[in-house]
């Protein structure tokens, strides 16, 4: 058997996501569910597990108690050893009376871990995108270059670098040098002046070089950011490479398949097309590879159910994802994707959306072009879209380009009490 290094993968997933409000209003933006039945979390936990990384630890902060819970629930049972595990790591205040303040400090706020773990490698990734990705690539690639940082990147069109930290490499693939989403005079890639190689804030660190560069970074006036500070202060090192992620191949994929394929899924525009990318028949990103599972918890929901509406012609569902528990009861959807147990009525018309769990859609509704959070009840009769007449008495919200947004239905312990 080939010798398997000690790997240490810490998950920051303690991210605010204000550009996602009001979905992240009530939870931490890894928690926000994804393609009906998943967590946004769910993503990399998944890529850790099947490349074969096993003791994982999750760092929170923001409003993270829906993220505990999932976490607990969907991975919790999935360990074996004290080698294999998946621990939720709260906001301590270990090494200073302050809330993490930034991704860098929320690890050297945590060294003890590292140090109590002894890795021979450190995997410090967000917990804030989705894509699949064999990380064993990466960790190979970080110890043939006995490198002291590993940054995982994307090439993406010069027209795009302003989104994005922007690293400038040698033909070898050393960095030696970094721009924080420049506006103009952006680094291309060696050989190709159309692309620019996008950091996707996913890194492996020697162990060693990563507490010293954190302590020295944790007494300085900085953002306390791998990307802005510690990546950029190790460049002194040479030992610092950029990782090709459109090079990494996962079992299950063809070469003409969704190789590359990577969202950050941090505004309502984004968030909405990654899930829209998800209904195609032939889908840019495919969750039905079995060699490259997407893992996340289950519950005993029953099996979904449509009724087809003999008088009306209606009671079908067209090109959309249908989670467990789901009845379409004599309505139509077309290009959506919908939670778990999600109830449409008859005569009600549900298109171009986002449902989460537990929306009630009552008779003769629209709903179009538009996300629902969980636990909303459309009356009859009512449309929520983009000339949404509904807006004041659900709350809704518009964004730029026109995607109506419904916050999560806020029942109370008081108002559930008058059932009784």
């Amino acid at each position: 058997m080939a010798y398997q290094p000690r790997l240490l993968a810490v998950i920051m997933a303690g991210g605010k996501g204000s550009r996602l409000h009001p979905l992240t209003r009530d939870r931490a933006k890894p928690a926000v569910p994804f393609a009906g039945r998943y967590r946004i979390i769910d993503f990399v936990l998944s890529n850790m597990h099947n490349s074969g990384i096993r003791s994982i630890y999750v760092l929170t902060q923001y409003k993270a108690q829906s993220l505990v819970e999932h976490v607990q629930r969907a991975w919790g049972t999935r360990t074996t050893s004290h080698l294999d595990f998946v621990t939720i790591v709260p906001a301590q205040m270990r090494m200073s009376e302050t809330w993490y303040r930034g991704t860098a400090d929320a690890v050297y706020q945590n060294l003890y871990l590292l140090e109590d773990f002894r890795p021979e490698a450190v995997l410090v990734f967000g917990a804030d995108h989705v894509y699949k990705m064999n990380v064993r690539q990466m960790v190979d690639f970080h110890r043939e270059r006995d490198a002291v940082a590993t940054v995982a990147c994307l090439p993406i069109p010069v027209g795009e670098a302003s989104q994005f930290g922007i690293v400038q490499t040698e033909a070898d693939g050393r960095i030696v040098g970094f721009q924080e989403k420049p506006e103009r005079d952006v680094v291309t890639m060696p050989g190709d002046p159309t692309q620019a190689l996008a950091s996707m804030g996913n890194y492996i660190f020697a162990p060693r070089p990563l507490i010293e560069a954190l302590a020295t970074d944790a007494d300085s006036e900085s953002h306390h950011d791998f990307g802005r500070n510690v990546i950029p202060a190790l460049l002194n090192t040479g030992r610092v490479y950029a990782y090709d992620f459109s090079l990494n191949r996962i079992p299950g994929v063809t070469d003409s398949g969704e190789h590359g394929y990577w969202r950050d899924v941090g505004t309502i525009e984004a968030y909405y097309e990654a899930n829209m990318d998800l209904k195609n028949v032939v889908p840019r990103f495919n969750l039905y590879n079995w060699e490259w599972p997407i893992l996340s918890a289950n519950y005993p929901d029953p099996p979904s159910k449509t009724v087809f509406d003999d008088a009306q012609r209606r009671g079908m569902v067209l090109q959309s994802i249908m989670s467990p528990g789901c009845v379409v009861t004599g309505g139509f959807v077309k290009d959506s994707v919908l939670g778990r147990n999600v109830w449409i009525e008859e005569g009600a018309d549900v298109r171009d959306s986002i449902l989460f769990d537990n929306v009630y859609v009552g008779k003769g509704a629209r709903v179009e072009r538009a996300i629902v959070d969980k636990n909303v009840h459309i009356s009859d009769g009512d449309y929520v879209g983009c000339h949404d007449v509904t807006r004041e008495a659900l709350q809704c919200h518009l964004s730029d380009n026109g995607i109506t947004v419904v916050p999560k239905a806020r029942e109370t312990w008081l108002t559930r009490a008058r059932d009784f």
